[in-house]
């Protein structure tokens, strides 16, 4: 069992360890000649399970990330932290938006890569396939979106303070996952006009079941117990962070029954 940091492990304590415990490792894979190291967390023993990708902010794969998957084994998932950057690649703060970046402004090689850690879920023997979800924290709620306008065969995607990108005309008529948008009403990453247009190119597409949950006076990370820059415009907020978890654990409930 993993020891985290006392703030993180006040959170993980929310969800109790099931009397038969969970399972857990880093993963580590290659796609295309380049190494990934990524981390599973599922309950204890045989048998299949609904799996829940989870992408991690622009850190990279952290203890963060880490715990979020132990808490979503404890709910009965199977839970995997894609390695979006390389096994290789955990930028510091200070290196971490030219990293995160890159991916921004090359769409095509962003969602490459994570339809490619999706399948790595998928084939994952604890896992589900015909039940999948996806989410994201920061720059990993923004990628769980992308994924799903890339029509990836996954049922749900929630987005923890993610950006809020659209695409070319017509491509939300892509996405076949129920979405989930959990947003900071103070986040100067997401801000008004871009919730706006987000919701809007949504609307182009009658067929998608989205929702957007805005918490008040939340900023960007607000899920983050490191999180305090608020001059920066990112602060934790315990009361966001909260409801935001119970509203994933509702959405996904639903979507799986």
């Amino acid at each position: 069992m993993n020891t985290y940091p006392a703030n993180l492990t006040e959170i993980l304590e929310r969800e109790p360890l099931p009397a038969s415990g969970i399972d857990s490792d880093d993963v580590a894979y290659e796609i295309d000649g380049v190494a990934y190291r990524g981390y599973r967390a599922r309950p204890a023993g045989e048998g299949r399970y609904p799996g829940v990708m989870v992408v991690h902010d622009w850190l990279g794969v952290t203890d963060y990330v880490r715990m979020r998957c132990d808490m979503l084994a404890r709910l009965g998932y199977a839970a995997f932290a894609a390695d979006v950057y390389g096994a290789d690649v955990r930028p510091t703060p200070q290196e971490a938006p030219a990293v995160a970046g890159r991916f921004y402004q090359d769409r095509p090689m962003w969602r490459k890569r994570l339809v490619e850690a999706f399948e790595q879920l998928r084939v994952d023997p604890s896992v589900d396939a015909d039940r999948t979800a996806a989410i994201g924290y920061c720059f990993g709620g923004s990628s769980v979106l992308e994924l799903a306008r890339t029509g990836a065969d996954v049922d749900a995607v929630v987005s923890f303070h993610g950006g809020l990108l659209t695409g070319p005309e017509g491509e939300a008529e892509n996405i076949t996952a129920g979405i989930l948008v959990l947003h900071g009403a103070a986040d100067p990453v997401a801000p008004d006009d871009a919730m706006i247009a987000f919701e809007n190119d949504l609307r182009t597409a009658p067929s998608v079941d989205w929702q957007l949950v805005s918490y008040a006076n939340a900023m960007h990370a607000f899920t983050l117990p490191d999180a305090d820059a608020p001059e920066q415009g990112a602060q934790f907020q315990a009361t966001a962070e909260r409801r935001s978890w119970a509203a994933m654990k509702a959405f996904l409930s639903e979507i799986f029954g």
